[in-house]
């Protein structure tokens, strides 16, 4: 029997306690593979230097429309389970897909996301990332990881390491001990949904094997953001079809 694609109500409270969930099987094995065929490890994506002096790489969008990836964006397996979890109507904020190649790619620093967003003006932290696995994720080829329930901090400060933005080292030192670090093991296929103020970092990729990794990002759609360039869309994201992801791949380039 397949998962099912959407949250139980346990998941949900597993969210609400820990500040993730794991979602298996969000993606199929063929959209996996239409996903990975759009990635290009030769061209894409700026790098971002760690403490070890590696790199990890970065390719973003923000808009909906006009590639693969933001047709995947609208997928209802992904867009209708942020809703859920937010508890409100959900806005697109912005998608990135991460590369660390086999043996060379660099780790991302300990930080939460909205040490980022919230100097974009957001002013609550009703804001949330879905990470899908392309290629399996491991610790050897830097997975994600975590510390469960760290969202109940709130917004840390966060400093310049590198090319990096992360959390104060001095301050993460002392708070870490209070929380469990988890390794997010993850197949093609499967999401982790994490609340943006989740602390988590990804160490280098020391294995033969890339990973990359497909992120949507999203923002509670009633939450207001400062400023006078708005970068979430100002509407609710819209939900596609099921086949979202494989109509788009058919169409001409």
């Amino acid at each position: 029997m397949m998962p099912s694609p959407f949250l139980s109500d346990q998941l949900v409270a597993d969210y609400d306690r820990d500040g993730y969930v794991i979602l298996k099987s969000v993606f199929t094995p063929r959209e996996v593979e239409l996903l990975l065929a759009r990635v290009d490890m030769g061209k894409e994506g700026a790098g971002f230097g760690d403490t070890g002096g590696r790199k990890a790489r970065l390719d973003f969008w923000s808009e909906l429309e006009t590639t693969i990836w933001g047709a995947a964006s609208k997928c209802p397996r992904v867009v209708n389970n942020v809703r859920i979890l937010l508890g409100e109507e959900a806005a697109f904020f912005h998608g990135k897909v991460t590369l660390k190649e086999a043996r060379t790619g660099g780790a991302w620093e300990w930080h939460q996301d909205y040490g980022y967003w919230y100097e974009q003006g957001f002013v609550f932290p009703r804001m949330i990332s879905a990470s899908a696995a392309l290629d399996p994720n491991r610790l050897e080829n830097g997975c994600l990881q975590v510390l469960r329930g760290s969202h109940k901090l709130g917004r840390l400060s966060h400093i310049a390491i590198q090319n990096q933005v992360g959390t104060d080292p001095k301050r993460l030192e002392q708070i870490e001990r209070y929380f469990e670090r988890v390794p997010v093991i993850l197949d093609p296929g499967d999401v982790l949904f994490f609340h943006c103020n989740t602390l988590h970092t990804s160490g280098p990729n020391d294995s033969d094997q890339h990973r990359r990794n497909f992120i949507m990002c999203y923002s509670a759609l009633g939450s207001p953001q400062l400023g006078q360039k708005k970068t979430s869309q100002p509407f609710p994201c819209p939900v596609g079809p099921d086949d979202v992801i494989e109509w788009f791949a058919a169409q001409p380039a």
